[in-house]
């Protein structure tokens, strides 16, 4: 099966369906994300300790090139572990990424103290919509399939949308239940857009994630809404989903800019 990447040597080689929907020749965020949650599971002990917060930096535009990716432990400890993560073209650094880890334990859920929401129609129950962006194959048209229950993407304003990766993250690899969440959660700026898709940019420098319980199934459902101001600046934050119920949150702070 095709995959986001595919692994050559101590690089990744990116995939035509990791490409973003604003440049035939850079990567999306999600292809990003994905890649740099593989990396901190990597280099995590697999001790039972949960991810509970992924924030990925994106420091340059990611190129459709060879990748290198490295990772290491910077916070050791029993109880809290911090990994990072950071992405490189030859001696350029891309992006990096920042994983929270916290040990599990059995403990009591109060009346009322867990996270609940409004019932979430299930991706069986949305639709496919065409993208006012790229005709060419990229992440958002090829990688993944994209489901709305709530808007469509020529529709300005809130949206809620299931997402799952059509491909693998890395040749040959199930797409772990992290990696899954980071490369949906990177959506959440373009299924609730409020500017024209035509006439403006409205990239995400950055993405966090926050996770009371990963994701089960293939599909992650974003209750995405976007916010601006009028001095070129905007969040975009999404209450995350599984089909069992609300798993997080993510927001991502936005550059506005005419094209």
């Amino acid at each position: 099966m095709p995959a986001l990447f595919t692994p050559d040597g101590d690089t990744f080689v990116p995939a035509p369906a990791a490409r973003s929907p604003w440049s035939s020749e850079t990567l999306h965020g999600g292809s990003v994300a994905a890649l740099l949650a593989r990396a901190v599971e990597h280099r995590s002990p697999g001790d039972g300790r949960q991810f509970t917060r992924l924030t990925v930096e994106l420091m340059r535009p990611v190129p459709v090139a060879p990748l290198r990716v490295e990772a290491d432990v910077v916070r050791p400890g029993r109880k809290v572990q911090l990994i990072e993560a950071s992405l490189w073209d030859g001696e350029a650094m891309l992006a990096r990424a920042r994983a929270l880890l916290l040990r599990t334990t059995d403990a009591p859920v109060p009346e009322g103290a867990r996270a609940t929401g409004p019932v979430v129609p299930g991706p069986e129950q949305g639709r496919e919509t065409p993208s006012p962006r790229g005709d060419y194959e990229a992440l958002h048209n090829a990688g993944t399939e994209i489901r709305f229950v709530k808007g469509f993407f020529a529709e300005p304003g809130p949206a809620t949308v299931w997402i799952r990766l059509r491909q693998p993250v890395v040749a040959d690899e199930e797409p772990s239940p992290l990696q899954r969440v980071a490369a949906a959660a990177d959506f959440g700026n373009g299924v609730s857009a409020v500017l024209d898709f035509s006439r403006w940019m409205f990239v995400n420098p950055d993405l966090t994630v926050y996770l009371n319980r990963l994701p089960v199934g293939e599909w992650v459902c974003l209750e995405a809404r976007t916010e601006v101001e009028g001095h070129g600046i905007g969040m975009a934050h999404s209450r995350l989903h599984d089909e069992r119920g609300p798993i997080g949150r993510s927001a991502q702070s936005l550059l506005l800019e005419r094209l």
